[in-house]
């Protein structure tokens, strides 16, 4: 049974939170959440397993399904302005069970994303300090597991002691408040987008066309290595580089003006990520065959391939690349404990969840526990489980929300809403589709591992959910 609409709309209007974040900080912090890991590390290693210099049709085609999701995302922003984001939005339209299972797959997606754009920063960190002769132990700086072919197995390292850092760090920030947090992504942003303009339009002069032949690699016999069923698969991988618009709809409670500025926020970040991904796939896999690009820093690599004459750009890209990565996994700490905050409130989960600090007003406790968690997560997995984890859930989220609009324009069709998802049902059948077939292609042993998360979410539902959720009436 869904919940009624017009409670929460109520619900939404009064916050606990401090409402400071404009049209300018939101959008800000989509692009803040999209502009990172996918560039600056995703898309080298997309290209080298599954798509090579295909990965630019790859981008596109996340690009157009998540732009679906994202239309239907703006709907129920404008309407349901709660922290909740996606959960919010199944809660709404599809019931208490459907949410619990949108909620705890959000866990998932916001702290493995966390944690995987973490373990992208430790290798931009590792490779900046050692150009000023700074060596951090592979031992000290590496998953000790690592994904192979005979499944996963040890490295032989400890522990990925900067990514873990850098968590902790950010943590931290978050703790003491939307407004300080804001700011430092504002800063960050201009200064990533600035990098990434200048490695566009310095690359170019360096790409080699014989890189870019063939253009789609061809199949190596096994469906998604090469040829087009890679680039579905690689489609599918970087689809984790898209979930910054999901990451806006978490701070519509600390939003003046969230009936508006969500849906604007959510639809321009996602056209300006949309942009400059295409751009760099193009001149990263121009200048260095794609065999190469299967690194935490991808786009060093690109830089190292022009030898001396681009030596000036290496630090000032590495820099780039720590900041931008940096504001990622900032506002992927920030969405989590909102994400906590909503499923307390409604009685999901304990009420120590929804608690708010008296002075900086965050969910301070959440924040705590999502950071250690993630800190834990990032100094031991590789990024290729993280990654792929991540995109597995993020793409669920999406077929979720796309359905919960065809159900919402059924059921409540003259609800008010400060936006509308054009092309009703076209686009959130499209949103469902799209999302689904970038799931199917993706490997089974990350399915098998949604599954298994799941199945724990579903105890918790059983044994605590469902039985506070009778008590609250």
């Amino acid at each position: 049974m869904a919940i009624d609409i017009e409670k929460l709309m109520k619900q939404s209007e009064d916050s606990s939170m401090r409402r400071t974040l404009g049209p300018l900080n939101i959008t800000l912090l989509g692009i803040g959440a999209i502009i990172g890991a996918g560039i600056f590390v995703l898309t080298g290693q997309a290209a080298a397993s599954y798509a090579g210099p295909g990965i630019v049709i790859s981008f596109i085609i996340s690009g157009f399904a998540c732009a679906f999701a994202a239309l239907c995302y703006a709907e129920f922003a404008s309407m349901i302005p709660l922290a909740g984001s996606a959960y919010t939005y199944a809660y709404a339209t599809l019931g208490k069970t459907v949410a619990w299972i949108i909620g705890w797959d959000l866990i998932l997606e916001y702290l493995f994303s966390a944690s995987t754009v973490a373990v992208g920063w430790s290798g931009y960190m590792v490779s900046f300090l050692k150009d000023f002769g700074i060596t951090i132990p592979e031992a000290l700086s590496s998953a000790p597991l690592i994904k192979t072919a005979d499944g996963i197995v040890a490295s032989g390292a400890i522990i990925n002691l900067p990514a873990m850092v850098i968590i902790g760090l950010l943590t931290m920030v978050l703790y003491y408040g939307i407004r300080e947090s804001a700011k430092f992504n504002n800063l960050v942003v201009y200064l990533k987008i600035g990098v990434i303009l200048l490695f566009i339009f310095v690359g170019y002069k360096y790409i080699t066309l014989d890189n870019w032949t063939p253009f789609i690699p061809e199949n190596t016999g096994k469906f998604g290595e090469f040829g087009w069923s890679g680039i579905l698969r690689g489609a599918g991988v970087i689809f984790f580089a898209y979930i910054g618009f999901d990451a806006v709809s978490t701070v519509a409670q600390e939003a003046k003006n969230p009936k508006r500025d969500l849906p604007l926020g959510i639809i321009i970040s996602l056209i300006v990520s949309t942009i400059l991904y295409i751009l760099v796939a193009l001149v990263l896999t121009g200048m260095v065959n794609y065999k190469f690009l299967g690194v935490p820093d991808p786009i060093a690599v690109g830089i190292n391939s022009a030898g001396n004459s681009l030596m000036w750009l290496r630090p000032i890209i590495k820099i780039g690349a720590i900041a931008g990565l940096s504001s990622v996994i900032l506002v992927m700490l920030l969405g989590q404990p909102r994400i906590f905050y909503s499923m307390s409130k409604d009685g999901f989960l304990p009420p120590l969840f929804s608690k708010i600090h008296k002075k900086h007003k965050t969910p301070h406790i959440t924040t705590i526990i999502t950071g250690v968690i993630a800190m834990i997560i990032a100094g031991i997995l590789p990024i290729g489980i993280l990654g792929e984890l991540v995109s597995i859930g993020t793409l669920l989220a999406f077929a979720i929300v796309s359905g919960g609009i065809l159900v919402l324009r059924y059921k409540q069709p003259d609800l008010p809403r400060g936006f509308r998802t054009p092309w009703v049902p076209f686009v959130p059948i499209m949103g469902i589709l799209t999302s689904l077939a970038q799931m199917i292609a993706l490997p089974f042993d990350t399915w098998m591992r949604l599954l298994i998360w799941l199945a724990i979410g579903m105890l918790i539902y059983v044994f605590y959910s469902l039985p506070n959720l009778k008590k609250m009436g």
